[in-house]
């Protein structure tokens, strides 16, 4: 059964083959035909062509003159009358698939034979006249009447001037006719290549031609009597250059350049090569064929790759290809006109070999062991190294790790260094004592997925952990006590203990104070129990949010010393140890209608141990103010409620906050009272009357007033050095008190008490000053020194007043305090020195002209010499 399946199989195989090889055409059955005919008629058919193609009864032909045109049958009939003597010539194309045929009609008009001459010998030239008028006056060329075209092969060899047609005129029988021809090519750009013989007509080309460079020429033929009038219609001539195949074909590119992946199936397209070709387009002459000449290396077949004929489609012809092998192709390619028969040229095409994920990445190495001390973090473990044969740098080759084992508590990671290696990392510290070692496997892949599913490849890493002195460890890391601040000396805080995590060893803990920054604590060296040194306050600067930061140290001895930190947060109770205090600045009321001043209580403590605040005028300050409580809690209103004389007052506030037990303080307020005219102060108003430009004024008064001084002193002490004497001898003694300013007694008083210096104000001497009458005061009242360290400055500026209003405090004579000078001397006390003008007249001051030039001043001043 299966024979007789296969046996028809085979025969219907070769019908079909023989079916499609019976529709194959074979073209024309010759090159040329010559068809001949009296005349060409619109409609008449002057011949048929045969052209062979079984089983395609619908074959449609084309021709290169509009006047000509063929049926299916081969039939030649002529679409438009033809006004031309002796030849037309046109091309029958005919085009099926990827195939074309060409045959060449010729067609002798008449049956005549033209009479040549010696430069046209052997040559069938064809005639063109001039339409045929029914009088001698011109008319219009009939739109039918259309000249056919001149055919004439480029690159013809000559000899030139070569003749290709003649002009003929049918009144130059009549008269003399001179011919004439013009456009581009005769009179025109180029000039030059057609020229003709004006009495016979006959046109001639002068040199080759080249159909790429002018494929058509349109040249216009003139028929003129002898005086130059047109005696026919002028006639279109069209020059067909008839191809030949004189251009190679040519590459668009000197190189091709594609590239394919390893591995690619058969018939994956790699990349097109195109050429061009300077010949007629859509003719043999330009109908390029290519075909790959050479495969360089001819590895693994020497026909990798195949190229399309039409297209220049290459694609992958042989499966194999594989970049670790060979990664470059080089192909010798070939481009032929003619369809491959023709003319030729060639070109390379590199093909590159693109890397595919063909090979796996493999570790060097895949068991390692190695050594780690505990609690490291981001510590490198292991490089682990893999080879790999695909392309360096690519997606391919890029190696992938991850860990497939032992990671289950995340203390490990695995990344890719520069080098494609796998770096093991420690990623969260390990702990001898809970575990010794650890075993972690590792798998590596690429970036880009395999072309199948394969094994991949692992590498085991033993790791060791060695054992490393750790610190003590607090538990909590940060503890949390509270207690008041009030706490007494020697009273435990916290017991704050520490443990040596390091068990396989024998090792004691000790404790020291790490940060206290207030010196409050100290912490037993064996026990860690903390107890207070000195007394605590919450107000202080170190303590913030009413929290004080302390650290305690334990240490072991090991070796080396581990020492680990633990940090004691002491939570501070309130206690009311702080009075409140009333404090505003200085502030100046009128008499009448009085603004009110708001009074601001500050109280270093806090809640419950601060408002509400109870405010009190003392010392009869509530006579003339009153207070007032605000919105605001730690905020008073002061009021003057009765006038009183214009000064500075200091009104005594008492201050009470709600603690327990309650602390009160009295705080004096500067308030200035004045009497107000406009809402400001009299003094104040005329200092502002005065204004700027007054006390602008005032000021440079007072300079100049201070430099004419200035200049006045040095003038003075200029005219001194000016007068200045020579020194006295150096025998005469009185000199040497002048010389060494001691201003004693006299020789006399030379036994100094120095006891006297040291005097207090209370053990004064009793002198009775001449000059100054006794007035007995009673002694003011000074203000004691305040608990509260911040009114001092107010105690200091008070009490300071105070001792410059005492007529009994000191200085009441400076002189005899502080330069008294004893007795027994003969210069007595210069206390005894009245400088009033009554007593100068009892003085002598003649004597002050014995002393020298030193006291001639003093003699001049107090002497009875002249004025």
């Amino acid at each position: 059964m299966k024979n007789f399946i296969f046996s028809h199989l085979g025969i219907l195989f070769l019908l079909i083959h023989l079916s499609e090889a019976s529709t194959r055409c074979k073209g024309f059955d010759r090159h040329s035909y010559t068809f001949r005919a009296p005349s060409l008629e619109a409609g008449q058919v002057i011949g048929k062509v045969n052209f062979n193609c079984s089983g395609h009864k619908n074959v449609i032909f084309e021709t290169d003159d509009p006047h000509f045109q063929v049926d299916s049958n081969g039939r030649v009939h002529v679409r438009k009358s033809v006004f031309q003597e002796n030849q037309a010539n046109f091309v029958v194309t005919v085009h099926e698939a990827e195939e074309k045929w060409e045959v060449i009609i010729k067609v002798l008009i008449n049956g005549e034979k033209l009479k040549e001459s010696a430069d046209d010998m052997s040559k069938n030239v064809p005639i063109i006249r001039f339409p045929h008028s029914s009088d001698s006056s011109l008319r219009r060329q009939k739109r039918e009447w259309v000249i056919p075209a001149i055919s004439h092969t480029e690159n013809s060899m000559g000899p030139f001037p070569e003749f290709i047609v003649t002009i003929a005129s049918s009144r130059q029988k009549e008269i003399t006719v001179l011919y004439s021809i013009s456009g581009p090519g005769a009179d025109e750009s180029p000039v030059g290549v057609f020229t003709i013989k004006s009495k016979t007509g006959k046109v001639y080309v002068n040199k080759p031609l080249n159909r790429e460079d002018i494929p058509l020429y349109n040249l216009r033929a003139f028929a003129r009597d002898e005086s130059g009038v047109e005696v026919e219609q002028p006639v279109d001539i069209v020059v067909k250059v008839i191809d030949q195949n004189d251009n190679r074909p040519t590459f668009t590119a000197s190189t091709f350049y594609g590239n394919v992946s390893e591995g690619a199936a058969t018939g994956t397209a790699v990349m097109t090569v195109t050429a061009t070709d300077g010949d007629e387009k859509g003719t043999m002459n330009s109908l390029i064929s290519y075909s790959i000449l050479s495969q360089e290396p001819e590895l693994p077949s020497p026909n990798m790759f195949t190229i399309s004929a039409i297209t220049g489609l290459i694609t992958v012809q042989d499966s194999g290809l594989d970049r670790e092998s060979v990664n470059k192709y080089t192909l010798n390619i070939q481009a032929a006109d003619l369809n491959g028969k023709g003319m030729t040229t060639q070109t390379k095409a590199i093909i590159s070999i693109l890397d595919a994920n063909d090979n796996i990445p493999k570790f060097v190495t895949k068991q390692v062991t190695v050594e780690v001390p505990e609690n490291e973090v981001d510590y490198d473990v292991a490089s682990l190294a893999v080879t790999d044969k695909d392309e360096r740098g690519e997606p391919a080759w890029k190696a992938v790790y991850r860990i497939v084992f032992g990671n289950e508590r995340g203390q490990f990671s695995v990344t890719t260094d520069s080098d494609n290696n796998g770096v093991l990392k420690i990623v969260k510290a390990l702990d001898f004592e809970k575990s010794q070692g650890h075993r972690v496997i590792i798998e590596v892949k690429n970036e880009l997925e395999f072309i199948s599913v394969v094994p991949l490849s692992s590498a085991t890493v033993s790791i060791i952990v060695n054992d490393v002195n750790e610190a003590p460890i607090f538990n909590p890391n940060e503890k949390t006590e509270e207690k008041p601040e009030n706490l007494p000396k020697g009273s435990t805080i916290a017991a704050y203990i520490a443990k040596d995590p390091d068990t396989a060893q024998d090792q004691t803990v000790g404790y020291k104070m790490g940060s206290d920054p207030a010196n409050w604590f100290a912490v037993g060296e064996d026990n860690g129990i903390i107890k207070l040194r000195n007394e605590m306050d919450r107000e202080s600067a170190y303590v913030k949010n009413n929290t004080y930061t302390a650290t305690i140290l334990a240490y072991d001895n090991g070796i080396p010393p581990a020492t680990g930190t633990g940090t004691l947060l002491l939570k501070l109770e309130d206690v009311n140890d702080n009075a409140p205090i009333a404090t505003s600045p200085l502030n100046i009321v009128c008499n009448h209608d009085a603004t009110p001043i708001n009074v601001s209580i500050i109280d270093k403590d806090i809640e419950p141990n601060t408002f509400p605040y109870v405010v009190t005028l003392v010392h009869g300050a509530a006579n003339n103010w009153s207070v007032k409580n605000s919105r605001k809690a730690d905020m008073k209103i002061l009021q003057l409620v009765k006038a009183v004389d214009p000064g500075i007052y200091e009104v005594p506030l008492k201050v009470t906050d709600s603690g327990h037990p309650p602390l009160s303080q009295v705080t004096g307020l500067r308030v200035e009272v004045c009497d107000c005219e406009n809402g400001a102060c009299k003094a104040r108003a005329v200092a502002a009357a005065f204004g700027i430009s007054g006390i602008l004024a005032v000021l440079g008064a007072i300079l100049a007033l201070l430099i004419l001084v200035l200049l006045l002193l040095l003038f003075v002490k200029r005219r001194q050095k000016v007068k200045k004497e020579p020194l006295l001898p150096e025998e005469d003694v009185r000199d040497n008190i002048y010389y060494y300013d001691e201003e004693g007694g006299g020789e006399e008083d030379q036994d100094y008490d120095l006891s006297q210096i040291h005097r207090g104000l209370d053990a004064r001497p009793d002198v009775m000053r001449s000059d100054v009458a006794p007035v007995f005061l009673a002694a003011p009242t000074y203000q004691p020194r305040p608990s509260n360290p911040d009114e001092i400055g107010n105690f200091i500026d008070e009490n300071l007043k105070t001792a410059d209003n005492d007529p009994t405090a000191p200085p009441y004579d400076s002189l005899l305090v502080f330069d008294y000078e004893g007795g027994g001397s003969e210069a007595e006390s210069l206390s005894s020195v009245n400088s009033s003008t009554n007593s100068d007249l009892d003085q002598d001051y003649d004597h002050l002209n014995n002393w020298g030039p030193r006291f001639k001043k003093l003699a001049e001043m107090y002497g009875g010499g002249e004025e």
